[in-house]
């Protein structure tokens, strides 16, 4: 019988999981704090009918809900991986990348600033030993992720503060729990006064063990994966298993932070995952961690709160006052942070600008959870902890936490309303008024076809047109007149219109898989930084996004100076072809835009505003297009491929609709549109198979379309394009310099170059060669040569130079137009070489 009790308590408190995130959105309270008020409730419940004499009849339930099997390691061990884990994978990592600077040193020295500020406090005000004091701090310095993101989302703050406070909460959570598997080794060890440098000098090693330890099990989970990639149940239940085995084998085999550890099994997965895992089974699997997720977060809280009458058991005066000072401390380490470490980041160009209002918000919102109760109750229930400690440990973290979720979650709204930050700005007014205008235009032209189709009643569809038109017209004209809304306004609304139908064509592309998902979530992330640079400044930030777009970044230099200087050619040629599917997916998306713009944007913002998006995306279409060329002089037989790729892709694509609608319509049985379909797939995976950029074999290809080389037979060429160098110069890079040694000659595969020589500048393009002339004269170099374009260079060593020579009349003209050119002349040198 004791079974079925069980279940049936289990079961009740899914139920009241389901009913409080309703109950939540009605009473306007974030939804933690309602999960925790029921799980109160219930606890409370459950020890007054047990202690009182009306009735017995409830006596059983009540100890079955007192008695649930709820330990720290249940907390610890079931629980926490898969919410660390999940939140992980749902994060929007590439735009986080952007900012993790502010969001590492927010997340680590908030936590070792909150930890010793309560540990200090509750040292000068208490008669707990500095360790265990430490300890305190450390377990209440975690704030709720869940909470906090909730709170930005109910905001509307900026995406990208947003996503700074998302970051640093996570990581904060993991800092926090390793800070706490530190101490509470001190407290039972019985260290009274650990030395603090000492302490913490251990902390980055646990946390380098931890990412280490999970970012190979990531790696070795997503190879696993790859062997049956048809498989995707197998797949989700590998998944699964990782987050487990990080968070064990970094606390039992490593010594190293199993909460790290998870985290960056997380993040490898979420990094790598989408080109590696097919895009349906990627995304089902983030749908399930979701769901999952959302169970094990609610369950932890509400189990926790169920302990928290027991917990706060034999509470005094001196508990009480010793919460106050746990309270103030936190909020003042809290305020530390967030009014004196956030300005200087954001003055040394760290970190946005977070107004007032928002650092109110976010000091005000730092709302305690189910982590902090799970690390309480996991000191009381530890036998080498001291009973004091226990008692003094479970008490001040439980009322810490109470006060957060009772006086701050239940407050915070009011707050947010006294901040003025429940208001859309003129800006986003402005916005929301165009999407409604834009919307109810579409919705009158459908009514109007629906109504004429279906041969409805003319004078009821004239009156409905007339009341709809009026509700139209007020809209629209509220969107046109915007008193208060200047014309460059007008223009960052109507770009930042243009930016979100982009992110909604890359989603649409997505899902029917025209481009892959590592393309994909790299186009999200450019439209993301068109939509927040138009937002924050306007047509310039848009510009400044879309040249980013094409522009070649840290990784392909760092890529570049690894395959020049160290001959290791993996990263660039990976780097090469993601820009080239890039900008091929891009350009075809942003052919689609101009109809977006005469369609919508120009019936609210108006002939002007709409000419002018047409011409930033004109410009946006022209530098693709260069720098497609570019990559195409450069590998001329990948750029075909990718787009023999491209267009089996689409075939594919409109070939399933096809059966699809074949299959809705009853023309093909099931049978037959299973096999159909079937077949599709066994296509699909050789059709999204990426070529492979063979940096050697281009460079061949390369030779063969090379006026110098043109005299040469496969057989010169062949060994030739093993014999020169591949080097890749961005703008501004010095590709020779003066009085250097002459031990090569130079050939521009693609781009340009400047040559400054006593004075005078000269440039070159595609095709040409310099650096002969030093060669051949054995003098010191008297010319400085820099790339003006990214370019792409073949270098040759002397000896093999000397021997084309020998070969090639083309070669040998162009260094004797060369020499004249400078008035010398080089025909004696060149008979020694024949």
């Amino acid at each position: 019988m004791e079974i079925v009790i069980i279940v049936a308590v289990i079961a009740s408190l899914f139920f009241v999981i389901g009913i409080a995130e309703p109950l939540a959105a009605r009473l306007r309270l974030p939804y933690s704090v309602i999960i925790a008020l029921l799980g109160i409730l219930i606890g409370s419940a459950a020890i007054f009918f047990l202690q009182t004499t009306l009735t017995d009849a409830l006596n059983p339930l009540a100890e079955a809900i007192l008695n649930l099997p709820i330990r720290a390691n249940v907390f610890l061990y079931i629980f926490l991986p898969l919410l660390l884990f999940q939140v992980t994978l749902g994060m929007n990592l590439r735009r986080m990348l952007d900012d993790w600077v502010p969001i590492l040193v927010m997340a680590v020295v908030a936590v070792v600033v909150a930890t010793l500020s309560v540990g200090y406090a509750l040292s000068y005000t208490s008669s707990l030993p500095l360790a265990a004091c430490l300890l305190v701090g450390a377990i209440v310095s975690t704030t709720d992720p869940s909470a906090v993101v909730s709170i930005f989302r109910s905001l509307s703050a900026p995406q990208r503060l947003a996503r700074i406070i998302e970051g640093e909460s996570l990581l904060n959570d993991a800092a926090a729990i390793a800070l706490f598997g530190l101490f509470v080794s001190y407290v039972m060890l019985g260290v009274p006064d650990p030395k603090l440098g000492e302490a913490l000098g251990r902390f980055p090693m646990l946390i380098a063990g931890g990412v280490m330890t999970g970012w190979i099990l990531s790696q070795i989970g997503l190879r696993i994966m790859g062997l049956f990639p048809r498989y995707e149940q197998a797949q989700m239940s590998i998944s699964v298993a990782l987050p487990y085995l990080a968070y064990i084998i970094a606390e039992q085999l490593v010594g190293a932070s199993g909460v790290i550890a998870v985290v960056a099994a997380g993040l490898t997965l979420n990094l790598a995952g989408p080109r590696r895992i097919e895009p349906t089974t990627w995304t089902n699997m983030r749908e399930t961690w979701d769901l999952v997720a959302h169970w094990a977060g609610a369950l932890i809280f509400i189990l926790a709160a169920l302990l928290i009458p027991r917990l706060l058991e034999g509470t005094t005066v001196t508990d009480f006052l010793l919460i106050g000072v746990v309270v103030l401390a936190a909020i003042l380490a809290r305020a530390v942070i967030l009014f004196g470490l956030l300005p200087v980041l954001t003055l040394l160009r760290l970190s946005p600008v977070v107004e007032r209002p928002y650092r109110v918000a976010i000091l005000w919102g730092g709302l305690r959870g189910a982590v902090t109760l799970a690390l309480a109750l996991a000191v009381t229930e530890n036998a080498l902890v001291p009973v004091e400690i226990k008692r003094v440990v479970g008490i001040l973290a439980t009322g810490f936490t109470l006060f957060t979720l009772i006086v701050q979650g239940t407050t915070l709204r009011s707050v947010i309303g006294r901040l003025g930050l429940d208001k859309l700005s003129p800006l986003d007014q402005a916005l929301a008024n165009q999407v409604i205008a834009v919307s109810l235009q579409t919705v009158r032209e459908d009514v109007a076809k629906s109504s004429d189709n279906y041969k409805l009643n003319h004078e009821i569809v004239r009156a409905e047109a007339k009341r709809f038109g009026e509700r139209l017209d007020a809209v629209v004209r509220s969107a046109e007149a915007g008193a208060n809304i200047l014309d460059r306004d007008r223009i960052t609304l109507g770009l930042i219109a243009l930016a979100g139908f982009e992110r909604e064509q890359v989603l649409i592309r997505l899902r029917d898989r025209s481009i892959s998902a590592r393309i994909g979530e790299a186009a999200l992330s450019q439209t993301d930084h068109l939509i927040e640079g138009a937002r924050t400044h306007g047509r310039t930030g848009y510009q400044r996004a879309a040249r980013r777009a094409v522009s070649y970044g840290r990784a392909f230099r760092i890529a570049s100076f690894l395959h020049n200087r160290a001959h290791f050619s993996a990263p660039l040629a990976l780097l090469t072809a993601d820009r080239f599917e890039r900008l091929i997916s891009e350009r075809m998306i942003l052919r689609d835009l101009d109809t977006f713009i005469d369609a919508r944007i120009r019936r609210i913002h108006g002939r002007r505003v709409a000419d002018l998006l047409r011409e930033l995306l004109g410009r946006r279409v022209e530098n693709i297009e260069t720098a497609l060329f570019g990559l195409r002089l450069q590998y001329p037989g990948y750029a075909e491929e990718l787009e023999r790729r491209l267009i089996r892709r689409t075939a594919l694509r409109m070939e399933e609709r096809e059966y699809n609608i074949m299959h809705e319509d009853g023309l093909i049985s099931e049978e037959v549109f299973i096999s159909l379909i079937q077949d599709i797939s066994a296509r699909r995976l050789q059709a999204e198979e990426r070529p492979m950029l063979d940096l050697q074999v281009q460079r061949a290809d390369i030779l063969r379309r090379m006026r110098l080389f043109e005299d040469l037979d496969d057989a010169v060429r062949k060994p030739l394009g093993r014999s020169l160098r591949t080097r890749y110069f961005d703008p501004g890079d010095k590709i020779m310099r003066k009085e250097s040694h002459a031990r090569s000659v130079f050939f521009i595969a693609s781009g340009a170059v400047e040559l400054e020589t006593a004075g005078q500048i000269s440039r070159l393009g595609r095709g040409d060669m310099f650096g002969e002339l030093a060669l051949l004269t054995g003098k010191p170099r008297r010319t400085d040569v820099r790339a003006i374009t990214p370019s792409t260079i073949l270098e040759l060593d002397e000896k093999r130079f000397r021997k084309l020579m020998r070969r090639s009349p083309a070669i040998r003209e162009a260094a004797k137009i060369a020499a004249a050119k400078r008035g010398v002349s080089i025909d004696a040198l060149l008979e020694e070489t024949s």
